[in-house]
């Protein structure tokens, strides 16, 4: 009896850590304020079968919503953001909801930034990947702008300036 508990523990200790087993290829950025703004924080990347998880924390925000793109170039030298080029676009699809199904790969839902300015989201992408297609996004840039996406005007959804940048990096 007593091996037969022990067998039964041990098989559900590996089923637990199996459940912990890394999970896909992972990538970062570090936001940091373009000129004039206070918005940082970091957001994570991680490969999940074939979507990527991606988890944003943002403080610095004036409340309420705020475009949030992953852009084509990993540059954030200008003062205000621009040096990291256009939405990342590798399909050539028009700017739309990220709950569409033709969009660009860098079209992600809203940051929505609480009274103290905080701003915390967590989904799931299907268009874009970490570390490896065409989709790939390690090297780009992800902006934080000032406005909300109206996710129709094209190609940039009308989101403002650029409040934060940060480059995505192999974490």
């Amino acid at each position: 009896m007593k091996t037969a508990f022990g067998l039964l523990a041990i098989g559900v200790l590996a089923a637990g850590c199996a459940g912990m087993a890394p999970s896909g290829p992972s990538a970062v950025a570090d936001l940091a304020p373009t000129q004039g703004n206070n918005a940082a924080g970091t957001v994570t990347f991680t490969q999940k079968g074939d979507k990527v998880v991606v988890v944003a924390r943002v403080s610095g925000l004036a409340p309420g919503s705020h475009g949030f793109h992953i852009h084509e170039k990993g540059d954030c030298s200008s003062g205000d953001g621009m040096s990291a080029g256009g939405h990342f676009n590798p399909l050539g699809k028009p700017h739309a909801h990220p709950t569409t199904a033709d969009r660009h790969a860098g079209d992600m839902p809203m940051l929505v930034a609480d009274a103290a300015g905080s701003a915390s989201l967590t989904v799931e992408l299907d268009v874009i990947t970490v570390g490896s297609g065409a989709a790939d996004v390690i090297g780009r840039g992800v902006i934080v702008h000032k406005d909300p996406d109206d996710f129709k005007t094209q190609p940039t959804g009308n989101s403002g300036a650029r409040v934060a940048c940060g480059v995505i990096r192999k974490s």
